[in-house]
């Protein structure tokens, strides 16, 4: 009997996970990290798991995970993350998990006789609430405890009381950490949240690395007055600051990036935010990533010369605050070329591509080796409530799954 995904199955899975964190009035799927709702969507995964025959357990950074323990020796595990970005989608991180869990379904239906133990694992903190990858972090063993102390997300919410808040014990995120002899290798698949699989009509495409990421909460200070009395030359206006810098954002880019690199201004705050009042402090974000670690840091050391040309010419303070680095990853090429051979084999347009956007597998690949399968996303549309997948690209992807963990375990 030759393994497949029962695609219903695993659709009707990942719905029921997205009517988890669906708020009146509110577009899209909202699971943030240590919320209640997503502390219900991992609750709602284990009974999945122990519908399927597993044992799962939670760790103590809120990891999930399910053993299959057929076979002996080092396990190979396979998932995704639960938690979302505000207004997220229904297949960002979701798709990972849950397939991994069906392919576990499908070999055990089939017979196949294993030869190592799988582990599906749901991780915490993919989406980066805090600045980081907790939960793959924890598992690689790759956390500081200074950041763990001091992370905060958006809203000066701290990361530690958030987990506490939902009983889990930041103390002890040691305990999570998985030795490498224990595990053979990590697969995910996602969603590719860009728009090259699409356009160039392929079913699917695997990842030979990992951009690197840059996380920093910038704040420029100056002097809030009244908008119709304060001369514009006398001005020190934050937000004046704020516009300069990122114009200067693509001239970086030519000087210094490659064709992977990528600066993002996210959330703005303004103070006082009023119509009559010039912005006395304007605090916002900026994203940089790169697949060249060389290439990334020089573009920080140019957005930091950058920023601080801004905030000279308008008279303002400048404050930079690094909230979490992580450094570009390449990928294990014997796993990829192994997806790649599978994906073929089972009659799929295949690709291979950099991934511009951070997943657990970057971080996992410091404790095994990890291979990351994407599936073309509508649009290239990922982290809004419009972003889709057609349901026979998710059959395709969770197949390359399946049979890239036969290869690896059976």
């Amino acid at each position: 009997m030759t393994p497949a995904i029962d695609l219903d199955r695993l659709r009707a899975d990942m719905l029921e996970l997205a009517r988890i964190g669906t708020l009146a009035g509110r577009p899209g799927v909202n699971r943030p990290s240590f919320s209640d709702a997503d502390m219900a969507g991992r609750r709602f995964f284990m009974e999945r798991c122990r519908d399927a025959g597993l044992a799962p357990t939670m760790d103590t950074v809120g990891n999930v995970v399910a053993r299959w323990d057929a076979g002996s020796g080092p396990a190979v595990m396979a998932g995704s993350h639960l938690d979302t970005v505000p207004d997220g989608g229904v297949f960002d991180g979701t798709l990972g998990t849950c397939a991994a869990l069906e392919a576990v379904r499908a070999m055990r239906a089939a017979g196949i006789h294993m030869k190592r133990p799988v582990e599906v694992v749901a991780t915490a903190d993919e989406e980066g609430r805090f600045g980081g990858m907790l939960g793959s972090q924890a598992l690689a063993g790759t956390v500081d405890p200074l950041w763990l102390e001091a992370a905060t997300d958006s809203d000066g919410v701290r990361l530690v009381d958030a987990m506490r808040a939902q009983g889990l014990d930041p103390d002890r995120y040691a305990e999570a950490r998985r030795d490498p002899t224990t595990l053979h290798a990590f697969l995910e698949l996602h969603i590719e949240q860009g728009p090259v699989l699409e356009a160039a009509g392929l079913a699917i495409g695997i990842a030979t690395g990992v951009s690197g990421v840059f996380n920093w909460t910038v704040t420029l200070a100056g002097v809030a007055n009244h908008s119709g009395t304060t001369p514009m030359s006398l001005r020190r206006d934050a937000f004046a600051g704020l516009a300069s810098f990122a114009a200067r954002l693509p001239g970086v880019i030519a000087a210094l990036g490659s064709d992977q690199a990528r600066l993002t201004i996210g959330k703005v705050e303004l103070r006082p935010n009023f119509p009559h009042t010039i912005p006395g402090h304007a605090t916002f974000s900026i994203i940089g990533r790169d697949t060249d670690d060389a290439v990334m840091r020089r573009m920080a050391e140019l957005c930091r010369r950058e920023l601080g040309k801004a905030a000279s010419s308008h008279g303002l303070a400048l404050d930079i605050r690094e909230e979490s680095r992580l450094a570009p990853v390449e990928l294990a090429a014997d796993v990829a070329a192994m997806l790649a051979a599978r994906s073929r084999h089972l009659g799929y347009a295949t690709t291979t591509l950099p991934s511009g956007a951070g997943h657990d597998a970057q971080t996992m690949q410091h404790v095994t080796r990890a291979g990351l399968i994407f599936v073309p996303s509508k649009g290239g549309i990922s982290h809004a409530p419009e972003e889709d997948t057609d349901w026979r690209d998710v059959e395709r992807g969770a197949n390359v799954l399946l049979h890239g963990l036969i290869a690896l375990a059976a």
